[in-house]
C-alpha cells in the first residue's frame, strides 16, 4: 500500500465518508498547492496541542489555564439541568438556539445495536460519576438529546437502564427531547426552531 492508498484509508475513517469521497479528498490535496498541504497538516497539529477536553463535560475547548470549560464554570447556568449529548456539535447546535441555560454531558459517541462491549462506544463511567456529583448541588432534570436515528434509540434505552436506579434514589427526572425532531433526525443538521421545539416538549 502507498501513501496516497494510505491516505485514503485515513480518510475513509471520517464520519459519513466512504470510498469515493475518500479519494476525491486525496486528489484534491494533490492538485492544491504544495503550501496548501503544509498549511493544513500545521493547524491539524496545532489544533490538537492547543484544543483540549473538559475535565467536566469532555467537550473539547481551546486550551487555557482552566481544565474546565467556559460553559461548566459559569455559576448563572441552572445547577438542576443536565443535558446530555452524543458530540461537540449537538452541544454547539443547541448553544445556538439560547433556549437552554443548564449544564452539558458530551458522551463521545453512541450505541449501535447489537453491541457487545457499549461500555467502550460511550463515557457511561463519567456520566455516572457527573449525575452523583451533581445530585449532591440540586439536579433534578437530565435531558436525553440523543439522536431519533437507530443508534440514538439503543443508546438511549441502554443508558436509561444504567441511570434509572441513580435517578430515583436522587429524585431526578430524566427526560427525553420531544415533538419536533422526526424520526432518524441527528441534531447536528437539525435547525435552531427545531430543536427548541423539540425542547419545549420534552417527556
Amino acid at each position: 500500500m502507498d501513501n496516497t492508498e494510505k491516505l485514503i484509508e485515513l480518510f475513509k475513517e471520517f464520519p459519513g465518508i466512504g470510498p469515493r469521497q475518500a479519494k476525491r479528498f486525496v486528489y484534491f490535496l494533490l492538485n492544491r498547492n504544495p503550501g496548501y498541504a503544509s498549511d493544513l497538516a500545521k493547524l491539524m497539529t496545532e489544533v490538537r496541542a492547543t484544543v483540549h477536553s473538559c475535565d467536566t463535560c469532555f467537550r473539547f475547548f481551546p486550551n487555557t489555564t482552566n481544565t474546565t470549560c467556559s460553559v461548566c464554570r459559569d455559576n448563572t447556568r441552572d445547577k438542576k439541568l443536565l443535558m446530555v449529548v452524543s458530540h461537540d456539535v449537538d452541544f454547539e447546535n443547541i448553544e445556538k438556539t439560547h433556549f437552554y441555560n443548564g449544564y452539558y454531558f458530551i458522551l463521545g459517541g453512541a450505541v449501535p445495536i447489537l453491541e457487545k462491549t457499549p461500555e467502550k462506544r460511550i463515557r457511561q463511567d463519567d456520566l455516572v460519576k457527573t449525575i452523583e456529583m451533581k445530585a449532591k448541588s440540586g439536579l433534578a432534570e437530565i435531558i436525553m438529546a440523543l439522536n431519533y436515528n437507530p443508534e440514538g434509540e439503543n443508546t438511549l434505552t441502554y443508558l436509561s437502564q444504567i441511570l434509572k436506579p441513580i435517578a430515583e434514589k436522587n429524585n431526578i427526572k430524566i427526560s427525553t427531547l420531544g415533538r419536533g425532531l422526526s424520526t432518524g433526525t441527528e441534531l447536528e443538521y437539525s435547525d435552531s426552531d427545531t430543536i427548541k421545539n423539540a425542547l419545549k416538549n420534552r417527556q
